[in-house]
């Protein structure tokens, strides 16, 4: 019994006519008994360093999770809500933002040249702890349940608008949640995808979108080597014609078998 999982990020039409390199990215752990978590970031595509920013955010987060595995245990104290909140807003605050502060510094750039969006995660079998700054999606399904929107996109007022972690705003912005119940399926992806895996007037997930995800994951023995579905999957012809920005997709299913 564990989790398989696998990411794969890809640059949009528009970045490879243009000859830019996709400014998304995304990475997992997996932890001590069958703990998992993961993380994608959007780089903003006006920002000169999108691509570093969001690959730093990622990583920053993801190991600062890991060194408190041991909190996200069933042995431990404290429940996991508890716990999520407080590592969450302080990943954000004190490990993630300063980061992005010193590379800019080091760069002799704004803050803002860093900006990108990030949503990350911690799961069990038994409970899912998110947090989200900006826009993407993550979508989960429990055991015999159906997917469900974990948290909704922050859309602002304009099109392509959202809260980036490197604004005033991002503390604010900050959503968590979490959520009990038999995991199995966690799909995290930045807003490149929304269009074609969500109803947008009410942020419904497309089951059609996800169910083959799903299935490529039970069927393979090691997603994490064998992406050649995941790969041409999001360079299809059919996807591209929906969607010209970066595309990524971080997916978890957990096999209880």
């Amino acid at each position: 019994m564990n989790w398989k999982a696998t990411y794969n990020c890809s640059p949009g039409v528009f970045h490879q006519k243009k000859g830019i390199s996709c400014q998304d990215y995304a990475n997992y752990h997996l932890l001590e008994s069958r703990v998992i978590i993961g993380a994608v970031a959007d780089g903003a595509g006006t920002a000169r360093y999108a691509d570093t920013g969001a690959k730093l955010a990622v990583d920053t987060i993801l190991n600062y999770l890991q060194q408190f595995h041991e909190q996200f245990l069933p042995t431990s104290v404290q429940s996991p809500k508890t716990v999520a909140e407080e590592r969450f807003s302080h990943a954000l605050t004190q490990e993630v933002i300063p980061a992005l502060q010193q590379a800019a510094q080091q760069r002799n750039c704004s803050l803002q040249e860093l900006a990108c969006t990030l949503i990350a995660f911690v799961a069990t079998p038994n409970w899912i702890a998110a947090m989200q700054v900006g826009d993407g999606f993550l979508v989960i399904r429990l055991n015999d349940g159906e997917y469900q929107l974990l948290l909704q996109p922050d859309k602002g007022e304009f099109v392509n608008e959202t809260t980036f972690i490197t604004t005033q705003q991002a503390s604010a912005a900050l959503n968590v949640k979490i959520l009990q119940g038999n995991m199995q399926f966690i799909c995290a992806s930045t807003d490149g995808l929304e269009t074609v895996a969500l109803r947008l007037s009410d942020w419904t997930p497309h089951p059609p979108f996800f169910k083959p995800l799903e299935a490529y994951l039970e069927q393979t023995d090691n997603p994490d080597k064998d992406k050649e579905y995941l790969e041409k999957f999001l360079n299809s012809e059919r996807l591209n014609s929906r969607t010209d920005d970066d595309k990524t997709l971080l997916l978890c299913l957990y096999d209880a078998v």
